[in-house]
């Protein structure tokens, strides 16, 4: 077993990762790209507080509330270094990663040009945020006067006054009045600018505001905001922190600066005004430093010659970022992206767990937040890290199969080349030898099948499942002859949302049509289309599909088998054309775990349906 487990990148997120993991006794080696440890905290004068105020403090003047604490990130550090688990490369990145959970081949390149290779059981990408560029923000006059400065640039002028007064940048003029403008270049639709919360901004600017109140007594100091959030248990108790000590919390939007007037919408007194101020402070956001999309590639590659598609994805990767880990996979060199950047993990059932088994993202690189839960992400991933390093000793599958030791193989002599199963696996399992044929690391592989039902000539299987059982249950089933008026219904279920749903379903009483057969299988994304035009062949007259849902508040529990049931689905249309059956005896539908009266009434709709077209010709 390969208990070694590497951390890309040194900042919080990382430090942490790789001091729980070597705290559990896994030897730990974090590679970071620049000379020091430590980040973005690292540049910081003070941090929030991670508590709250004592249980029974009370709501007066003189509470003693949470403030702004000495930032101690240095002893995270000499922590790090004084841990004989953990190794250290600075100036160093990864030249190349290939292998699986359990035998991760990294090579590490160091500015020098020098490489060293190592290997690992499992994989932590920690590698943080780049701060949103305000550039993009000149009607906030960023750039324009020296005076407008970001939330991370005043961290820079708070450390420099030592205590003293913290001065503006233009002439060096203790600060009279300060003006904080929150969510400058986030959550807005416009180009340029990031759609999302960064999470982390508005206890920073209270932080900020107080260093303000105590560096400089008299300072007028004000947070114009649309609205405040104050995540963690500190959030409440620090914003009424601020409040204590007289910052002005201003509900307002900016709509520009003339000389060292903020001019303002004031949105409780639904009017036009303008504030006075020495010092502007932009709260920026963050953004995920991951690298490129490895779908996006894909998706350009497939794309139609010449079409406007193909264009928009050209233009798209000449921007992406370098390559953080250098996956030597076929599917691409980094972890795939969720949305805005912000590498994957599943956000319903597994957090942590990525499209690439034994590899975990943790801190922003993953969301959005603040420096407390990116050590809470950063312990989260590296337990998980260190589960895949223990699951591949075993050969044992993660979530969600836990301990299926079964693993997908092939019919060489059957295989086309035709590598539907290596484009559609979503973890990226399977690569291909130099003549085209798939080649599976089972280390990588999450058990669900999707290469199998991709599979045009049926050459995959699993030992414990594969196109035969299924089809032997298919043919199983009694199907009614012509004389009878019974109708028969065939429901595959996806075993881990569907099937349990109908199952809970039963336990409540809520009954079902009893001429439907209920199967359940891995997931929708191994449904074989053979299936359906055997059963439908067979003499079957309607045919359920039933997957996980796959919207922005859910997800399959194998990311994308859904989406990709449905995608091959579509084709069935042509097949049901062809065999002169109407295209409503096949239906899919995504479901949730929690539909226990819907996902029975879908059952009980195909009935109705049936009963509304009549029985299917093949019986006749």
């Amino acid at each position: 077993m390969n208990k070694n487990i590497l951390v890309v990148g040194g900042g919080v997120a990382g430090m942490t990762a790789a001091l729980e993991a070597a705290a559990a006794g896994y030897p730990t080696t974090i590679v970071e790209k620049s000379g020091t440890l430590g980040g973005h905290m690292a540049q910081l004068h003070k941090r929030t507080p991670y508590r709250a105020a004592p249980l029974g403090t009370s709501n007066s003047r003189t509470a003693d509330l949470p403030q702004p604490i000495d930032n101690d990130v240095a002893e995270l550090i000499a922590q790090v270094e004084a841990n004989d688990q953990i190794s250290v490369h600075l100036n160093s990145t990864l030249a190349s990663t290939d292998g699986a959970p359990g035998r991760f081949k990294v090579e590490i390149a160091t500015e020098s040009g020098s490489t060293s290779s190592a290997e690992f059981g499992a994989i932590v990408q920690a590698t943080g945020f780049t701060p949103y560029d305000a550039n993009q923000l000149p009607e906030l006059g960023y750039g324009k006067s020296p005076d407008v400065i970001t939330n991370l640039e005043l961290e820079r002028l708070a450390k420099q006054a030592e205590g003293g007064p913290i001065k503006r940048p233009s002439d060096g003029k203790a600060v009279s009045s300060v003006a904080f403008v929150q969510c400058a270049g986030q959550r807005s639709s416009e180009k340029g600018k990031l759609p999302y919360c960064s999470g982390f901004c508005c206890t920073t600017s209270i932080k900020q505001a107080i260093y303000f109140k105590d560096q400089n007594p008299d300072c007028e100091t004000t947070i114009l905001f649309d609205d405040l959030r104050t995540p963690g248990a500190a959030g409440e108790d620090f914003y009424r922190a601020g409040q204590q000590k007289m910052v002005t919390f201003r509900k307002a939007t900016v709509s520009g600066l003339e000389g060292n007037k903020v001019k303002i919408r004031d949105l409780i007194l639904d009017q036009d005004d303008s504030l006075e101020a020495d010092l502007v402070v932009l709260a920026t956001g963050m953004v995920a430093n991951s690298g490129p999309d490895p779908y996006a590639q894909l998706a350009f590659d497939e794309a139609e010659e010449g079409s406007e598609e193909k264009e928009t994805l050209r233009k798209a990767l000449e921007v992406a970022p370098p390559s953080i880990l250098n996956l030597q996979y076929r599917q691409g060199t980094d972890l795939p992206h969720l949305r805005h950047g912000f590498n994957d993990s599943h956000f319903i059932c597994f957090p942590y767990e990525s499209r690439r088994t034994g590899i975990y993202a943790a801190g922003p690189v993953r969301r959005p937040m603040d420096i407390q839960q990116a050590k809470d992400d950063a312990m989260g991933a590296a337990m998980k890290a260190i589960q895949a390093a223990e699951n591949a000793a075993q050969g044992r599958a993660a979530h969600p199969r836990s301990g299926d030791l079964s693993f997908p193989t092939f019919r060489k002599e059957g295989c086309t080349q035709c590598k539907r199963c290596t484009v559609e696996c979503p973890f990226g399992a399977i690569n291909e030898d130099e003549k085209g044929f798939p080649v599976y690391n089972e280390a990588r592989c999450r058990r669900c099948g999707t290469c199998m039902g991709a599979c045009p000539v049926r050459v995959i299987s699993f030992e414990n499942y594969s196109v035969e059982t299924v089809n032997q249950q298919i043919k199983n089933c009694e199907i009614p002859d012509e004389f009878d008026e019974k109708p028969r219904i065939l429901v595959l279920a996806c075993e881990n949302d569907a099937y349990p749903a109908l199952d809970q379903a039963a336990l409540s009483g809520t009954e079902i049509t009893p001429w439907a057969r209920v199967i359940p299988v891995r997931c929708l994304g191994s449904v074989s289309l053979s299936w359906i035009t055997d059963s439908m062949n067979s003499g079957y007259d309607g045919v359920v599909l039933m997957g996980c849902r796959r919207d922005d508040d859910y997800q399959c529990h194998f990311v994308r088998g859904s989406a990709m049931a449905a995608e091959r689905m579509s084709k069935v249309g042509d097949t049901l054309s062809s065999l002169n059956l109407e295209p409503e005896r096949v239906v899919h539908y995504d479901v949730a775990i929690t539909d226990i009266q819907r996902a029975p009434q879908l059952i009980n709709d195909m009935a109705a349906t049936i009963e509304k077209i009549g029985q299917s010709p093949f019986k006749f």
